[in-house]
């Protein structure tokens, strides 16, 4: 049976079912009492029935574990996805549907041996960071109850936080799988958008909705995102994740940089316990082998600020139009409130939102040459339930200052444990990349628990045995009769040598970095100057471009090329080793080192 102290990440289940010690009969069993014991926390929107539980677990059963992954775990799911014949609210009673069919995140969930055990809080309409915009009750943070729990996604995190469920579904389009997270000492991913399907999900604001995962560990989260992601044709904002794209961050903490927010843009909102936490977290890194580089936070802060000072306020409105026309009265009335500015924006605003963001998203790019992962605190500080009832707006817009830019950016993010506060409250950051890098960042969380040595939710239970590292995505195939070289200086995109490469009938295959064993120097010597590139220590990870020419072209491309540089063997972050410019070391006597930099491009707009 379970006890009432057993902990549900996946790594102990499984090991418990191997071993014959339960059955998820006995799970579902002891989860449900569990449950009960709690007696209404505002946790569920609505319970399956004790027999239909039981009866899925008894099937689980049937079926065996072979090819199941998630064999017998039980999970809960956000009130704005679908459950088939079973009610979604969105936390609106009068909007209540019964579901037709799963959605198919839900699907696949069941398909792979997952239990479902009910559907949880949210801020009514997954709009709000905070968990208290909810007519069924605002959700308590698991630690201390005068406290928020975080939204949207709150019933969804505190169930995984009080050992309710081993994971659950939520939404995030602002924050709402992450904020609950850091409150709760609970891992929240957030995918890159269309990685999951939204088809049978109440949306927020459809372009930047993603279905979220929290889960006990890094890994967990890991193993759940295995099973849900996949293109649907279905959703037309489903996208399928290219070959070789989830290589561009390093899986190991040492040598992979991260970035973080100028020490003047760090925002805390009078929390200095935070401010400690995450001091200690940036040692961390350093200690690991990570460096850690300051960046500017300006076009992430001014971006966030678009998502409700702008008119995508409006994507929330055409969410529920028809039922917000006609029943206004039925909304939570701060959401009503917020929801309904939705309605105002023209279409010229629109347009001119949208132009801004593309400028801001354009400024941002060049942060990605210099380091490999953005580490932020997740929120700065938590609220008691009373602070944000009397101030519902401004402290919910102070609980998105790190988190609303994420999916207008079209980044990944990953929020995990950082410690706990003197006063007992959890803190968390998060660690944000580029699109698909979502296996780079869940080993880079998982590192960064094992090193912090915290406990699991609010239970106090221990970080399991370390898990086998996510698997690394096949790499590309290699077109046969070309060759592929990596360039990292005027031969990039755009840049006055690129010509020599496409009009050899040359194809840009990715961009990426090298492994963190290069320096690069300035030959300003040489006319025109140009990067030299080195193999040297302690090294650093150079933006490249990998360009595949036919193998036909490749010799009369490499007589082109003038000294000091020549071609020779580069190593990728990957662990691939393909052709690239290479610099003979005599050249770099006097050149200015450039390495901490990370990118010619960005050399090059500093002399500029």
């Amino acid at each position: 049976m379970l006890d009432p102290s057993d902990s549900l990440d996946l790594a102990t289940l499984k090991t418990r079912y191997r071993a014959g010690t339960f059955k998820p009969v006995d799970l579902v069993t002891g989860l449900l009492d569990r449950i009960a014991a709690r007696g209404d926390d505002k946790v569920w929107i609505h319970l399956l029935p004790r027999d239909e539980i039981l009866g899925m677990a008894e099937a689980v059963s049937r079926r065996g574990a072979e090819g199941k992954r998630l064999f017998g775990v039980p999970f809960a799911i956000k009130d704005n996805i679908d459950l088939a014949g079973h009610p979604t609210t969105a936390g609106c009673p009068d909007y209540r549907y019964v579901a037709q069919a799963s959605a198919p995140v839900v699907a696949a969930l069941i398909e792979a041996g997952a239990i479902p055990i009910g559907k949880t809080n949210l801020d009514q309409f997954a709009t709000g960071l905070v968990g208290t915009r909810s007519p069924y009750g605002a959700c308590r943070n698991a630690f201390n109850g005068d406290f928020i729990s975080g939204g949207s996604s709150s019933g969804s995190a505190i169930a995984v936080a009080g050992g309710l469920a081993s994971f659950s579904l939520g939404t995030d389009t602002a924050g709402s799988g992450r904020v609950p997270a850091a409150f709760g000492n609970i891992v929240g991913l957030k995918p890159t958008r269309g990685l999951l399907s939204n088809t049978g999900v109440v949306p927020a604001c459809r372009s930047l909705d993603c279905v979220s995962i929290f889960a006990l560990t890094a890994d967990d989260a890991h193993d759940v995102l295995a099973v849900t992601m996949g293109y649907d044709a279905a959703d037309p904002f489903s996208r399928v994740r290219p070959p070789g794209a989830g290589r561009r961050v390093p899986r190991e903490v040492r040598g992979c940089c991260f970035g973080v927010p100028g020490s003047a843009q760090l925002e805390f909102f009078g929390n200095d316990e935070g401010r400690r936490l995450f001091d200690e977290m940036l040692g961390l890194v350093k200690r690991l082998g990570g460096r850690v580089v300051e960046i500017d936070f300006t076009p992430f802060r001014e971006a966030a600020l678009l998502l409700y000072e702008g008119p995508w306020l409006a994507e929330r409105y055409a969410a529920i139009r028809e039922f917000i026309e006609r029943q206004p009265a039925s909304l939570f009335p701060v959401t009503h409130q917020i929801i309904a500015a939705g309605g105002k924006p023209s279409a010229v605003e629109a347009f001119e939102a949208y132009y801004r963001l593309k400028a801001l998203r354009r400024k941002a790019e060049q942060t990605w040459d210099r380091i490999d992962v953005l580490m932020t605190p997740t929120a700065g500080r938590p609220y008691r339930v009373a602070e944000v009832l009397a101030d519902p707006m401004s402290l919910n817009a102070n609980l998105g200052y790190y988190t609303n830019f994420m999916n207008l950016f079209d980044l990944a993010a990953l929020a995990v444990r950082a410690g706990i506060q003197g006063d007992g409250l959890p803190f968390g950051v998060t660690l944000s990349a580029p699109a698909f890098q979502e296996d780079a960042l869940c080993s880079l969380g998982a590192a960064l628990h094992r090193a912090q040595g915290l406990t699991l939710g609010a239970l106090g239970h221990p970080m399991p045995a370390p898990a086998a590292e996510p698997p690394v995505p096949p790499r590309p195939t290699v077109e046969p009769g070309t060759v592929r070289v990596a360039v990292c200086g005027a031969h990039m995109s755009g840049l006055p040598l690129n010509h020599q490469l496409t009009e050899r009938g040359g194809r840009l295959v990715r961009a990426g970095h090298t492994a963190p064993i290069y320096r690069m120097f300035s030959l300003t010597n040489f006319a025109p100057i140009r990067p030299g590139l080195i193999r040297a220590e302690p090294g650093r990870a150079i933006a490249i471009e990998v360009w595949e020419l036919p193998a036909e072209r490749f010799g009369g491309f490499v007589d082109g090329i003038p000294g000091p540089l020549g071609i020779g063997t580069v190593e990728l972050d990957s662990g691939e080793k393909i052709r690239g410019f290479l610099c003979e070391p005599f050249a770099i006597a006097g050149a200015e080192d450039i390495s901490d930099l990370g990118s010619w491009r960005r050399y090059l707009e500093q002399r500029q």
